[in-house]
């Protein structure tokens, strides 16, 4: 494994054990066992390293959103909220920075090359089921999701005494498909 790849990692590692906010070059060279300025070697700037470790889980989210099953459509939207939900629960440091778009954007990478297809899944299912403003419906739904998963992830969801997401993911899904 190239030098390159073993700083991405460990700052995959570094992402998901302790957060964005602890995600620095010195605590990636560190974890890698190089001199802190090793990573600029790679990586011209900490955000262009940011943006190599959040395409590792734009894959990762991409490869679990990319299984369609022969379910109807609008079940197949469900498990894609569902899907983009557990990601963001068992990978909580990578959901915040894949979103990042202000640490990330210009950092390099072609991050959108694969965002943009994760979105246009949503926009392709909900054109399935509505074909008129399918893209206005999908970002609403989108928007939906997030802020489920935000909630989700501060505990505020639990304030409200709301442990199962299913009935939410399933009326958050109609509501923008009906």
């Amino acid at each position: 494994m190239s030098l390159s790849d073993r700083l991405v990692q460990a700052g995959v590692e570094l992402l998901e054990e302790d957060g964005l906010g602890e995600l620095t070059l010195r605590a990636i060279a560190r974890r890698t066992g190089v001199s802190h300025g090793a990573p600029r070697r790679y990586f011209p700037t900490h955000n262009a390293l940011l943006a190599a470790i959040a395409a590792t889980g734009l894959r990762d989210l991409a490869a679990r959103l990319g299984s369609r099953s022969e379910a109807p459509p609008e079940e197949q939207l469900v498990a894609a909220a569902r899907t983009y939900l557990e990601f963001a629960a068992e990978r909580p440091g990578m959901f915040d920075l894949i979103f990042r778009h202000d640490l990330l954007a210009g950092a390099g990478g072609n991050l959108r090359a694969t965002s943009l297809p994760l979105f246009r899944t949503f926009v392709d299912l909900v054109a399935e089921l509505r074909p008129d403003d399918a893209e206005l419906r999908a970002t609403a739904l989108w928007t939906n999701l997030h802020g489920l998963a935000t909630l989700r992830g501060t505990n505020a969801l639990e304030l409200l005494g709301t442990t199962d997401l299913e009935p939410i993911i399933r009326y958050v899904v109609h509501s923008h498909v009906r």
